[in-house]
């Protein structure tokens, strides 16, 4: 049975052309499925629990997508909730979704489906050897696991089936790989498995699919042989080019796409132009395979405290490498004296801006910046000590001379006070797969009716 599904965007939170969702409304999809996060801002999001988006304009596009879903009549689906998928995330979008439901009138009925896992659960996983890295993956064991904040794993499109199959009109998803939430409908319907998977990651993107990738909005027509798709702006136009160009796409191999329960082989697949809007794909496979959810998990890694100077002086400009070598040194052994604090109990690192602000060590450019920034990074065990670092370092950043025989020189700090507390940082701390009997052992499926 074909089936269309509507895509606003990439992701909720980004934005959507209205007019171009108007259009795909117009064609009376049969689902609306949106992507909530991924892990490409690191690992802050899982860590904390906490959405990177806005809620302002996460409420404000969700209150859109919510208004198409009741006039086109059909569910609403969005996958990874909250930037992370975790539980906390997964209730905050769901608070978001009663208070529009409240403020429109409609009365809806929402099911929520939980990714997250305990220490526990994968302890006891590892133990009965279920769960394996991937490349790369750091050593786990049962203490290390326990200093996670959070754990969570990918639902595939078999999670989002029982979803849908409660009969929601709107889902709210934890965790889940890009492609599940626009896959599950296809699937569930008997449409042909390689196309669902492929055409999914097409869409995974919204518009960045096509010609005019800010656009957001596209709509995929599944069926037995293969997919179409279309993007809804009226400037977008979706091209054999850059319909194939998105397998490339956040995808180690363009050819293979992994998820739970076997993978997507495109090798063979066709790209043909239908007209200047659409194009055809067919000749995609799907190959079972053994059942594996993904694992990603966060942890404290230290606490944070920066400190923002700018170099104006030529002379400092010019030899600002060198500047922050010799003020590393001479911090180092002040630390150490001061606070007696051995190097390896805390870090310091210096990026300079205009300089080596994005690949530190590894840049192998020059240039001549008129000013440069000096943003120093301190890394320490509590936040106390990070800030204690932080304010010892102070009066040296501002004034620390590059040669003993010139006059103490005087740089800016762009805001008083100069330092400032970030908190927790966190690091990614799982990377694995676990394998499951059931697609649902992992996950929690939960259904409430809300609104007027």
């Amino acid at each position: 049975m074909p089936t269309r599904v509507l895509v606003p965007s990439g992701v909720l939170g980004l934005g959507f052309d209205r007019a171009a969702l108007a259009r795909g409304v117009a064609m009376r999809p049969d689902i609306i499925a949106i992507d909530g996060g991924s892990t490409d801002s690191g690992p802050f999001s899982l860590g904390a629990g906490q959405s990177k988006y806005s809620r302002a304009a996460t409420k404000s596009e969700w209150r859109d997508l919510m208004l198409a879903r009741a006039q086109a009549g059909v569910p609403l689906v969005i996958g990874t909730a909250g930037t992370c998928g975790a539980d906390a995330t997964v209730d905050w979008m769901f608070d978001i979704t009663v208070e529009i439901a409240t403020e429109l009138g409609q009365t809806l009925r929402v099911a929520r489906l939980y990714s997250s896992q305990t220490a526990d659960t994968v302890t006891t996983a590892l133990a009965q050897g279920r769960v394996t890295p991937l490349t790369p993956a750091p050593e786990i064991w049962p203490d290390s696991l326990a200093q996670m904040t959070n754990i969570v794993a990918l639902a595939g499109a078999e999670q989002m089936q029982a979803a849908i199959q409660t009969g929601a009109e709107i889902i709210i998803a934890g965790r889940t790989t890009d492609t599940a939430t626009i896959a599950a409908l296809p699937l569930l319907r008997g449409d042909h498995p390689g196309a669902a998977w492929h055409g999914a990651k097409i869409a995974e993107c919204g518009a960045l699919c096509s010609t005019n990738p800010t656009s957001g909005v596209i709509v995929v027509d599944f069926d037995e042989t293969g997919f179409t798709v279309e993007a809804m702006h009226e400037t977008a136009l979706c091209t054999p080019h850059s319909v194939s160009a998105h397998m490339l796409y956040e995808n180690t191999d363009p050819f293979i796409l992994y998820e739970p329960g076997g993978h997507l082989d495109v090798t063979h697949a066709r790209y043909t132009a239908l007209d200047a809007r659409r194009v055809r794909v067919e000749g995609s496979e799907w190959v079972p395979g053994r059942y594996t959810v993904k694992l990603e998990g966060a942890r404290v890694a230290g606490y944070q405290t920066t400190i923002l100077a700018i170099l104006r002086g030529a002379h400092y400009a010019a030899h600002a490498r060198e500047w922050v070598a010799k003020l590393t040194t001479f911090l180092t052994d002040t630390i150490s004296r001061r606070m007696d604090m051995a190097p390896d109990s805390y870090s310091i690192d210096f990026r300079l801006i205009g300089v080596d602000g994005a690949l530190g060590a590894l840049e192998n450019r020059q240039g001549q910046p008129v000013e440069v920034g000096v943003l120093g990074i301190v890394t320490a065990p509590t936040q106390a000590i990070a800030a204690e670092i932080g304010k010892l370092i102070n009066p040296f950043v501002l004034h620390y001379p590059l040669t003993e025989d010139e006059e103490l020189p005087t740089f800016a700090f762009p805001y008083s006070p100069a330092t400032t507390d970030r908190g927790a940082l966190y690091e990614f701390a799982l990377n694995h797969v676990m394998e499951v009997s059931d697609p649902m052992q992992a996950f929690r499926l939960t259904v409430t009716e809300v609104g007027a």
